[in-house]
């Protein structure tokens, strides 16, 4: 919000260093952590309808490992197999198989050519994390 309002911010900061006008500042300032509140709060959302979805897509009565590292993808989109094996004490061949069916279901891309310790992301969640904010600035001109 603050970036795509860089002008009115620089106003509104001269205006109170020159004017003292605190509570146009204050009304332009919590504006923007509404705005940006907004913001999260829809990504979030998203975030969690997509996990919800993944986990629905990967659910089986065999293994709840795919569920598990779904689960992992609310705190991080990236993931390695070492990892997902230590985060959830289970043996590297199994976080192997559930990293397997996230792969071919699409849930999941390796990132890189590496042939070991290969990188794992969920990449529809690092797109909602890295689009541009969604900023409607409701900014009053004096």
């Amino acid at each position: 919000f603050f970036e795509a309002t860089r002008d009115e911010y620089y106003r509104q900061l001269f205006s109170v260093s020159s004017k003292g006008t605190w509570q146009d500042w204050l009304i332009y300032f919590l504006n923007g952590i509404a705005v940006q509140s907004e913001d999260a709060l829809s990504r979030a959302e998203r975030i969690n309808d997509l996990l919800n979805k993944w986990k629905l897509q990967v659910a089986s009565a065999a293994s709840s490992v795919p569920v598990d590292i779904v689960e992992h993808f609310a705190v991080n989109p990236y993931l390695t197999i070492k990892k997902i094996a230590e985060e959830l004490g289970i043996a590297y061949s199994i976080a192997e198989r559930g990293v397997r069916k996230l792969a071919n279901e699409n849930i999941i891309q390796q990132i890189g050519d590496n042939k070991r310790d290969k990188v794992y992301c969920a990449t529809e969640i690092l797109s909602i994390l890295e689009e541009p904010a969604k900023i409607h600035a409701d900014v009053e001109e004096d």
